[in-house]
């Protein structure tokens, strides 16, 4: 009977023991989510920045294990870019305690940004989401670097009037705007308006509702009655290469056809192939996969069959940017490392990281990325984004090339504005809390 006691005392033991071995295993791990969608009506681009995402981080565990001797657990959640499926992706990743949320579409952004100074969650919306979060007062745990939309719009205007011979020289001309129907796509229309007021230049509207993505062909009769300029476009998945197919087909100028950044990757010119070569979009990272960092993932992740990415999607424009996305991730937790002392850092710690993001040409370098992406020095407690330059692509009839040197936005426009939509969101909640965190860095 002893005998029996004993051996289940050692049963029970060996499960004890392995279930405190699996929750310290649990505990020297860093949990980063990626709110992703390879399903729905944007999944042609989504995919891309999930792999180039996903990617990324699954290489510094392969050969780093992990960020500063601790091991990345990476989890996707299934949005479809539906704003309800996001949220609920928010609600379920919060229990795991992660580091940082990245929610890849600017409706859920605005569904997250009241949860995050109370959950201690910082939000990553890179490039995207609520132009004003780049406030670090106001906004202390949202942060939306390299770029905002406004900055975008700038530097399209930059570009618009350095063709044009000046700014001053859209005087008595139309700008055509054509975009999602969403709040993504409404975003960058209040700098928009004030330029055509500063600029003398008149612009006309062409909203696309979602469901209309892929039939825009009375959208672009009114372009071919209305004969603008300039189309600048803020699409997004199939919107795009749409878009570029009925521009191409009613023989619109292509190389005066402008998109921001996510109307950049080959899916959104390819299907019209030649006959898109001369259309334009923003970037603020590189093309190609020529980059040490890029031949890691390559090697250690996608020829070990540990990723979705197909060989020869490595290195696409999307995909550069959700590698880009990860470096920002990973370069957040090493500061949040440093400035803490920990390894497993939560996301407080991260937070405080992420205000102190110093991506100077060497450190690129170091990344193995060389000239990947504009230095990213602005960050601060109060500056939350650093108002990078972009740079313009341009297609070729097969592939992008880059035909512009880095535009730097127009801060003198863009920072009040920021400040007066930052100052107007916060009016409307008078339980919007005011900043109490600390401050690593002050601009």
């Amino acid at each position: 009977m002893r005998l029996k006691y004993l051996a289940i005392g050692a049963a029970v033991a060996a499960m004890t023991g392995g279930s405190v071995i699996a929750a310290n295993a649990q505990a020297q791990e860093i949990y980063v989510p990626l709110a992703t969608y390879r399903t729905g009506p944007f999944a042609g681009s989504g995919i891309h920045i999930a792999n180039g995402m996903h990617d990324y981080l699954d290489m510094l565990n392969a050969r780093d294990g992990g960020i500063g001797g601790v091991k990345l657990n990476i989890e996707e959640c299934e949005t479809g870019y539906d704003t309800k499926k996001g949220l609920e992706c928010y609600e379920q990743v919060k229990a795991k305690k992660p580091v940082i949320f990245n929610p890849w579409s600017t409706g859920i952004t605005l569904g997250v940004i009241p949860k995050a100074s109370v959950d201690k969650i910082p939000i990553l919306s890179m490039a995207y989401g609520l132009s004003a979060s780049a406030v670090g007062n106001d906004f202390p745990w949202i942060f939306n670097p390299p770029a905002t939309y406004w900055d975008g719009l700038s530097m399209i205007f930059r570009y618009i009037g350095g063709k044009e011979g000046g700014l001053d020289k859209l005087k008595g001309k139309t700008i055509g705007f054509i975009f999602l129907d969403a709040g993504y796509g409404r975003e960058p229309i209040p700098l928009l308006d004030q330029l055509a007021k500063d600029y003398g230049f008149t612009v006309k509207q062409y909203p696309v509702p979602g469901a209309e993505m892929q039939n825009q062909s009375a959208q672009w009769l009114n372009v071919r009655r209305d004969k603008p300029d300039y189309m600048i476009m803020w699409g997004w998945g199939a919107m795009n290469p749409t878009a570029v197919k009925e521009a191409a087909k009613i023989s619109y100028p292509m190389d005066h056809f402008i998109s921001v950044w996510w109307g950049g990757s080959e899916d959104d010119a390819l299907p019209a192939g030649a006959d898109a070569k001369g259309y334009l979009a923003l970037n603020f990272s590189a093309v190609g996969p020529n980059f040490p960092a890029i031949k890691d993932i390559q090697k250690l992740v996608v020829d070990a069959g540990k990723s979705q990415t197909a060989k020869d999607k490595v290195g696409t424009s999307h995909y550069n940017k959700g590698v880009y996305n990860s470096v920002l991730i990973a370069e957040a937790i090493r500061n949040a490392q440093k400035i803490t002392g920990k390894k497993v850092v939560d996301g407080a710690d991260v937070r405080r990281g992420l205000e102190t993001l110093n991506i100077t040409a060497a450190r690129w370098k170091e990344l193995g990325l060389p000239e990947f992406g504009s230095p990213l020095t602005g960050v601060s407690c109060t500056d939350h984004n650093g108002h990078q330059s972009a740079y313009m692509q341009q297609w070729d009839g097969a592939k992008w090339v880059k035909v512009s040197d880095w535009i730097a936005p127009m801060k003198d426009k863009v920072r009040p504005l920021l400040e007066a939509a930052a100052k107007d969101y916060v009016s409307k909640d008078a339980a919007w809390p005011k900043r109490t965190e600390p401050c690593d860095k002050s601009s």
